[in-house]
């Protein structure tokens, strides 16, 4: 396999929206864009840049019902068509926008492109930035998701006999994904979100382990409202590289959300690029085929600066100091004054009962899932 990272992104994305009063804004997508390109990363060597052709209908079905699909198409040209409120599609989070499936099958697309590129040895990491909509149900949509990409590439991987490890670092549970391979040892998916006790989806308890063959194979790290970067490292590191070491598995696939940083609008919890740096670190410490995925972020300038930073870190460059003047209006046009690409070198405070009630959940992982995987006492 190639030591080289791909970055997969079209102008194209461009071309869709949510609508002017919806958080979901795909706008994000072009400023982590033009960012990277400020920085010439595309120049560099074993730093890609690859454009994505849209999935197709066949490559939804292995993990959507034929029948939800179908209502997509319809409301692609006709956001008024009835039916579509009976499948999670309607004012609030999933609008009926003209254009839906379209966009649907673009970052699906880029999502599948990226794992051809990682099956195939091409590189050895790629990441799309437009993906990672871990909502969507067979037969629904959820949390502005339509097609859950995530659910796509790894039913494609488990037909290619791989091994796949899901790992997903948004504030927002990973619902989707995990009621996809809730049953079966050939997925292990991880969630690390704020706790459904206080966000949407409501889901992502920690007792939620998996069931038949499964059980073991799902983790939930549900966590306090104001978790920050000191306990959340310190959660991560006790769960996921023993779980990782122990599982061995042939491809890692990562939802790389940050609706998980402080200046977020829609989550509670209070993280800094000082810990998403060092999670994309670990990640990459593994050694293992990587596939990146998106997710959420509803904070423009946060989106663009932690993406921005994760594909530098892919890339094995330095990170540069100052976000380029030329680029600096963008940012500041959604309300970002500083031109500083990290936000701290060091983790803000935080309450120490907060630990305390995360430590709980970890112990019951140690307790239920470790010995599943041979670890333990």
């Amino acid at each position: 396999m190639k030591m080289e990272s791909a970055f997969i992104y079209t102008n194209a994305f461009s071309g869709f929206d949510y609508g002017p009063a919806h958080p979901f804004k795909i706008v994000r997508l072009k400023l982590c864009y033009e960012l990277l390109k400020s920085f010439h990363i595309f120049e560099q060597k074993k730093c890609r840049l690859i454009e994505p052709s849209p999935a197709k209908k066949e490559d939804l079905l292995t993990f959507h019902q034929e029948r939800y699909i179908e209502v997509l198409m319809k409301i692609n040209n006709n956001p008024d068509y009835e039916e579509a409120v009976h499948y999670g599609i309607g004012s609030g989070d999933n609008p009926p926008f003209r254009g839906v499936y379209d966009w649907s099958l673009l970052y699906t697309g880029a999502s599948l492109k990226a794992t051809q590129m990682v099956l195939s040895g091409e590189v050895s990491i790629a990441f799309n930035i437009a993906g990672g909509l871990h909502h969507a149900m067979p037969s629904r949509a959820s949390g502005f998701c339509y097609i859950n990409d995530p659910a796509v590439i790894i039913h494609k991987m488990l037909q290619r006999g791989k091994r796949i490890a899901y790992i997903d670092i948004d504030a927002h549970h990973g619902d989707g994904v995990q009621y996809a391979f809730y049953n079966t040892n050939k997925v292990l998916t991880i969630s690390f979100h704020e706790s459904g006790e206080f966000l949407f989806p409501g889901t992502g308890f920690v007792e939620e382990i998996g069931e038949g063959e499964g059980r073991g194979y799902s983790v939930n790290v549900p966590l306090y409202p104001g978790t920050g970067d000191k306990t959340y490292l310190w959660a991560f590191e006790r769960i996921v590289p023993p779980l990782i070491e122990a599982y061995k598995p042939d491809i890692i696939v990562t939802q790389l959300g940050v609706d998980t940083m402080i200046r977020d609008p829609l989550a509670h919890l209070m993280l800094t690029t000082y810990s998403f740096t060092r999670i994309i670190k670990t990640f990459k410490s593994f050694k293992i085929p990587w596939i990146a995925l998106g997710g959420g972020g509803y904070d423009i300038p946060s989106v663009a600066r932690c993406w921005a930073l994760a594909f530098i870190l892919m890339c094995d460059k330095p990170f540069p100091e100052r976000i380029p003047p030329h680029i600096l209006p963008l940012f500041k046009q959604y309300g970002y004054e500083d031109d500083t690409l990290l936000d701290s070198i060091e983790p803000i405070p935080e309450d120490q009962n907060i630990k305390k009630w995360v430590e709980d959940k970890i112990k019951y992982i140690e307790n239920h899932v470790f010995p599943v995987h041979g670890l333990g006492k």
